[in-house]
């Protein structure tokens, strides 16, 4: 990553449309942040050498690609040791249903956002996959009912 950028407006609404729509031209862009054209691509080219942008995707809908149940797991495992948790990390970062996983703090160590078909989907996961993760102790899995709100689109 580059030097720090200090980000002014213009940077944050460039930021700011470019979540909502990434493949937004840089025409539509700058007049949307009210710049000129080539103003506009040489900030946005600044922001991704800076690391701000950290690159472009595509959402897709999951319920249309047929993996529309999410299941988000608890994880407790049996040490803290560097080790331990590196083994745990290194195996579920090739688990290609986990969307997500995070190391907490509190009464679970790592908290996973799986996505499924269904529910026996899931109990194939958790049998080709996460029974086998390394110094796991605990696992409780909570099915997602509905999701209320879901964004990736960050504050700026």
């Amino acid at each position: 990553m580059s030097a720090e950028l200090e980000l002014d407006g213009i940077d944050r609404r460039i930021l700011t449309e470019l979540q909502k729509a990434g493949r937004i031209s840089n025409a539509d862009l700058s007049e949307k942040v009210h710049l000129s054209p080539s103003a506009c691509h040489r900030r946005v080219h600044r922001l991704e050498e800076a690391g701000y942008i950290a690159g472009y995707v595509a959402l897709l809908d999951r319920r249309k690609i047929g993996r529309p149940t999410t299941v988000f797991v608890e994880i407790t495992l049996s040490g803290q040791t560097d080790e331990v948790l590196d083994a745990f990390e290194r195996e579920v970062a090739r688990i290609p249903d986990v969307l997500e996983c995070h190391l907490m703090a509190g009464t679970a160590d790592y908290l996973l956002k799986i996505t499924a078909e269904d529910s026996e989907d899931f109990a194939q996961i958790h049998r080709r996959y996460l029974t086998r993760l390394p110094g796991v102790a605990q696992m409780h899995s909570s099915f997602a009912l509905r999701t209320v709100t879901q964004t990736t689109a960050l504050p700026v």
